[in-house]
């Protein structure tokens, strides 16, 4: 529910506010351009779901 809200008020601003929405392209443009900051973040991203090793294996 708190993310269709947070969505919700994303898109009013970005409604209110056009030019933010280009902005926000070319934000996710050299986010996307950078393969390190893209690396990371899928990292970010799969570390939860990764099974940890429990304890030294041989």
């Amino acid at each position: 529910m708190m993310r269709w809200l947070l969505f919700g008020a994303l898109i009013g601003v970005l409604i209110v506010f056009p030019s933010l929405l280009t902005l926000l392209a070319a934000v996710a443009a050299w986010l996307l351009g950078k393969p390190l900051l893209v690396a990371f973040g899928l990292g970010l991203g799969a570390r939860p779901h990764l099974p940890r090793p429990r304890g030294w294996t041989r």
